[in-house]
C-alpha cells in the first residue's frame, strides 16, 4: 500500500510539474491499462479534426504486433493446424500449452488490448463534447459507435484469452489528492466475470449497429455488417450459447450485400481486396509508414519463420481431397541448407500461403471476418437448433465452391463434426481454429487426438486450467486486486 500510494503521489506531482501540457501521457505503476491524463482545461477534444485523429488512432491498433502477428499466433499455433515454428520460447510455450506467467507475448498482449481500450475509452467519452460546428452531431454518434465496435473487438479477444479481466470504461482525466479514492478503482481494477465482460461487448456492438452507417470507404472501417457479424460470434461463445441470436445476427449479415467469391483462390491473389466477401479487412497502403511487415514473419527463405503449417493439418486436407483449399493454404519449398525442422523434409517444408505479399513494406491485408465464416457459423446455429437440412445447405454452398461433393453428415452429432472439419480447412490461418475448439468445447480431446508426420499421437497436455491464459505476473505485481487463473 505504501508503493501505491508513492506511485499515485508522484503521479500528482507530475501533473503538476506539467499542468502547463496540452497532454500528459501517463502510464500508472500499478497496471498497463493505458490512460490518458489531462489538465483540466484540456479534457475535451478542440476541433473536429482532433476527435477523428482520436479515432484513427485506435483503429491504427489494427495494425500493431498483436494484430500483425500475435493474433495468428494465438489462434494457429496455439490450434492444431499449426507448429510454433520459428525460434521465439515464448511462442513455443504457447504451442505447447506449457505457458507461465512471465511469457512475453502474455505480457505484450494484454499491453496492447487495453492501450487499445484506454483510446476508445477517451472517444467515447469526450466526443459528444466537441464544441467546433465541422464536427456534426450526426459524424459525432457515427464515431461513437465505431469506437464501441473497436472496444468490443479488443474485450472480445480479452475474455477469449484470460476469461475474468478488468472491465475499463472511463478514462482518467486528472490524478489528484482530492479524487484519489475515485479513481484508485480505475488505476487498480478488479478481475470483471467474464459473464458481465460479455454483457458490455454486447452492448457496445448494439450500440456500433445502431451507429455506423452501412457501408465504408474499404472494409477497415466499423459498419453493420461488421457489428452483425462480431454479435453473431459474441453470442455463439459466450456462455450459454444463444443460437437464436447467432442465427438472427447472421441472417442480418447475409441480408446485407455480401456474397462469396466464386472462386476461393481469388481471396488470397491480392487482387481482390475488400471484396464483397470480407467483412472486415485491416488495409495496408505498404512502405515504410504503413507496411504490414507481419505477412515477413510467415513467409520466406531468409530465416525460420513463424506458424508452420501443422503435418495434422496436411492430412485433414487429404483426407477430404480439398486440393483447391490446401493449395490456397499450403506452399511447400526447398529449403535444404538453410533450416531444418523435426517435422518437416528439407526439400518440401510448408509456408502459409493465404499471405502472399511477404515483401519489406508489404501491402498485404489481413481478413478479419468474412462471409464464408458467417455462414458455417449459421449452419451451427440451425444444427443446434434442430434444423440439420438447412445447416447441411449451407456447408455444402461452402463445399460446392472448392468442388467438394455435399456433405454425408445428417444427425446432428454428425454435423458437429462436419461444421468444425469445414471451419478447418475453409479458415486454416485465418486466426479462428484455437477458438473454435474452445467454444465448442472441443479442444482437449481434438488437440489430444493431434498426430505427426508419422501419424503418431504428439502428446500434447492440454488441461482445462490452459485453455485460458494466466494473467500477466507484471500485472499482479503492480496490483494487487488481480487474482491469478487456477494451474498457474
Amino acid at each position: 500500500m505504501k508503493n501505491i500510494l508513492t506511485c499515485l503521489s508522484l503521479a500528482v506531482l507530475a501533473l503538476s510539474l506539467y499542468s502547463c501540457e496540452k497532454f500528459l501521457d501517463l502510464e500508472p505503476q500499478s497496471q498497463s491499462i493505458a490512460v490518458e491524463n489531462t489538465s483540466a482545461d484540456s479534457i475535451l477534444y478542440k476541433t473536429a479534426s482532433d476527435a477523428e485523429a482520436a479515432l484513427a488512432g485506435a483503429y491504427a491498433d489494427f495494425k500493431n504486433e498483436y494484430y500483425q502477428l500475435d493474433y495468428y499466433v494465438n489462434g494457429d499455433a496455439q490450434s492444431d493446424d499449426a507448429y510454433a515454428g520459428g525460434d521465439n520460447p515464448a511462442n513455443f510455450q504457447i504451442d505447447d500449452y506449457k505457458l507461465d506467467a512471465t511469457n512475453t507475448n502474455v505480457s505484450r498482449d494484454w499491453s496492447y488490448l487495453y492501450a487499445t481500450i484506454g483510446k476508445t475509452n477517451a472517444v467515447i467519452n469526450n466526443v459528444g463534447k466537441v464544441t467546433d460546428p465541422a464536427l456534426t452531431a450526426a459524424r459525432k454518434e457515427e464515431i461513437i459507435g465505431e469506437a464501441s465496435f473497436i472496444r468490443a473487438f479488443m474485450y472480445f479477444q480479452a475474455v477469449q484469452l484470460w476469461g475474468d479481466v478488468p472491465l475499463q470504461l472511463t478514462e482518467v482525466t486528472s490524478i489528484s489528492a482530492a479524487n484519489l479514492e475515485e479513481i484508485y478503482p480505475q488505476l487498480f481494477p478488479e478481475r470483471a466475470p467474464a459473464e458481465d465482460v460479455y454483457k458490455q461487448i454486447i452492448l457496445d456492438l448494439e450500440t456500433a449497429l445502431a451507429k455506423v452507417p452501412a457501408t465504408a470507404p474499404h472494409k477497415g472501417y466499423a459498419t453493420k455488417g461488421a457489428a452483425n457479424a462480431m454479435l453473431a460470434k459474441v453470442y455463439a461463445t459466450q456462455e450459454p450459447h444463444d443460437w437464436d441470436k447467432v442465427k438472427q445476427y447472421c441472417d442480418a449479415v447475409i441480408a446485407g450485400g455480401f456474397s462469396l467469391l466464386p472462386d476461393y483462390e481469388q481471396l488470397w491473389d491480392n487482387a481482390n481486396e475488400n471484396s464483397a466477401e470480407s467483412i472486415f479487412e485491416i488495409n495496408y497502403n505498404g512502405g515504410i509508414t504503413d507496411g504490414n511487415w507481419g505477412t515477413k514473419i510467415f513467409r520466406g527463405l531468409d530465416w525460420k519463420k513463424f506458424n508452420l503449417p501443422s503435418n495434422d493439418l496436411e492430412k485433414a486436407f487429404d483426407a477430404e481431397n480439398d486440393v483447391i483449399r490446401k493449395n490456397a493454404s499450403i506452399i511447400y519449398l526447398d529449403v535444404t541448407g538453410k533450416w531444418s525442422d523435426p517435422h518437416w523434409p528439407q526439400t518440401k517444408y510448408p509456408f502459409i500461403n493465404k499471405w502472399r505479399n511477404f515483401n519489406e513494406g508489404s501491402s498485404q491485408n489481413y481478413i478479419f471476418i468474412r462471409l464464408a465464416d458467417i455462414l458455417l457459423l449459421k449452419a451451427e446455429a440451425l444444427n443446434e437448433l434442430g434444423d440439420q437440412t438447412g445447416a447441411a445447405d449451407l456447408v455444402d454452398q461452402i463445399r460446392e465452391r472448392v468442388n467438394l461433393p455435399k456433405t454425408t453428415a445428417s444427425t446432428q452429432a454428425e454435423l458437429r463434426l462436419a461444421i468444425e472439419k469445414e471451419r478447418r480447412l475453409e479458415l486454416a490461418f485465418e486466426g479462428h481454429r484455437w477458438y473454435d475448439l474452445k467454444r465448442t468445447g472441443r479442444a482437449i480431446p481434438v488437440i489430444s487426438a493431434a498426430v505427426d508426420q508419422n501419424g503418431a499421437n504428439l502428446g500434447y497436455n492440454l488441461t482445462e486450467n490452459r485453455l485460458v491464459w494466466p494473467i500477466p505476473q507484471a500485472e499482479l505485481d503492480k496490483n494487487l486486486k488481480l487474482r491469478q487463473n487456477p494451474g498457474y
